[in-house]
């Protein structure tokens, strides 16, 4: 099956996002609650997790895996948008309908709450509700560096911003023990329909950063950062902004 729905509900205290999840400063009263309306659903990569105009029966957190924000345009034209790791949030309170398609990009699994249910809690909850809001303030914040990357930065300054995004979130999801290999979540097609470059471009500016020493390549997918100054210095960035 594609899409599975599990009876088994892993305990929250055991969730590998509980620190950094939109519950992550939910009280024991709080987590009660999200204990008993939650349930967990697995998406194999390439299935749809919701579609631009659905009825939002459910909001969710990415538990493990990636997913893919993305528009069609009435031509049929589409546009990736966003990425989902684990601990980002799908949906929204108080919004009925999917502005976008979300697509698991690997195989997904989701931490799942009833909106309305989840809409209540968040009402009565400061702790659930001032979570949200940091979670959207910052997806606002990246919004912005997206459209400076997508705007105005060079290739080369895309590529590189792209593995720094990736290198922040592997620290955040694994903050005992930083993740020295990097596994790109997109091949490099969809990286080039990502960043707005060919594919071609994409693969020479990989190389280029590989031949300069800033990466080591392992494998198809595999990427190991070996000069994170100059990584930063590759993508415009302060190295001392996070």
């Amino acid at each position: 099956m594609p899409d599975t729905t599990l009876t088994r509900r892993p305990r929250c205290s055991d969730c590998p996002i509980r620190h950094r999840a939109v519950c992550a400063r939910s009280d024991e009263v709080e987590f009660q609650k999200l204990e008993q309306m939650k349930y967990y659903r697995n998406v194999e990569a390439g299935q749809t997790i919701i579609w631009r105009g659905d009825r939002l029966e459910n909001v969710a957190s990415v538990v493990h895996g990636v997913a893919s924000i993305s528009q069609t345009l009435e031509d049929g034209r589409t546009q990736m948008v966003g990425l989902l790791l684990p601990s980002d949030f799908i949906g929204r309170p108080g919004r009925a309908l999917a502005p976008y398609d979300v697509t698991a990009v690997t195989d997904v699994t989701l931490c799942c709450f009833a909106r309305k249910p989840f809409e209540e809690l968040v009402a009565s909850s400061n702790n659930v509700s001032r979570r949200l809001l940091e979670m959207t303030l910052d997806e606002l914040d990246a919004a912005r560096e997206w459209m400076v990357l997508l705007g105005r930065k060079t290739a080369r300054e895309k590529i590189a911003t792209f593995l720094r995004m990736l290198v922040r979130r592997s620290q955040i999801n694994d903050a005992d023990q930083i993740q020295q290999i990097l596994e790109l979540p997109l091949t490099r097609e969809a990286m080039a329909d990502y960043l707005g470059l060919t594919i071609e471009t994409v693969s020479r500016q990989i190389s280029g950063l590989k031949r300069n020493g800033v990466i080591r390549l392992h494998g198809s997918r595999g990427v190991e950062v070996l000069r994170h100054t100059q990584l930063a210095a590759e993508a415009s960035d302060d190295p001392l902004m996070p």
